[in-house]
């Protein structure tokens, strides 16, 4: 049994917050309680009240914090696959699986909580500077295309957000019992390729 630390404890929100992370991982956004976080950091369930009005206000700042991570990763694989459009998109994509697999606690609390992404403030921000990192890979590529036929960029990273979203439920995860035929980075990027071709974006031999 962990020690109980009340009140004095160094970082009570952030122990909270990565005990809910845990939980989530392990029994899923709604199979928890606010005493269970509470014991597993180790503080009293009244003490977490300082912080948080309930467990979905706990559950959403572990989302927070999920897509700063997520926005840093994606921007990180963007700017690695510079000067090219294409290598560029490409890596947002493989970041998605790769945080989907490194983060699952911060994956699930964002993609499958149900908690809303204009719940607070700071987790629409963080939400909105993920996906603008992917329009802006989108819109790199798509440059070349005539304006009156180019898509919009939000649709486009739409497009490929559902996909690698698609990928991850599926495959990245290895939920029990599932089959994986090809490895998830094959997945996707064939997927993505037959979309940017389907485009005109790459040529049908690339």
């Amino acid at each position: 049994m962990p020690k109980k630390r009340g009140y004095h404890h160094g970082n009570l929100r952030q122990a909270l917050v990565g005990a809910a992370l845990e939980l989530i991982e392990e029994k899923g956004p709604t199979g928890f309680t606010l005493s269970e976080a509470a014991k597993q950091a180790g503080v009293t369930p009244a003490a977490v009240y300082r912080h948080f009005e309930g467990r979905e206000d706990l559950i959403a700042e572990g989302a927070r914090q999920g897509f700063d991570i997520f926005a840093d990763l994606m921007q990180h694989a963007y700017d690695s696959g510079q000067p090219s459009a294409l290598r560029a998109f490409e890596a947002t994509g493989r970041a998605y699986l790769a945080f989907a697999r490194r983060f699952p606690g911060h994956y699930i609390a964002m993609f499958e909580s149900g908690i809303s992404m204009n719940r607070t403030p700071d987790l629409a921000a963080a939400s909105s500077r993920a996906s603008r990192v992917l329009e802006r890979a989108a819109s790199d590529l798509s440059e070349h295309i005539p304006p009156e036929k180019r898509p919009p960029a939000s649709m486009f990273s739409a497009h490929v957000w559902a996909m690698s979203h698609g990928v991850v439920e599926l495959y990245a995860r290895n939920p029990p019992g599932t089959r994986v035929p090809y490895a998830p980075e094959d997945l996707l990027e064939s997927g993505i390729g037959i979309y940017l071709r389907g485009l005109g974006l790459i040529a049908p031999d690339e």
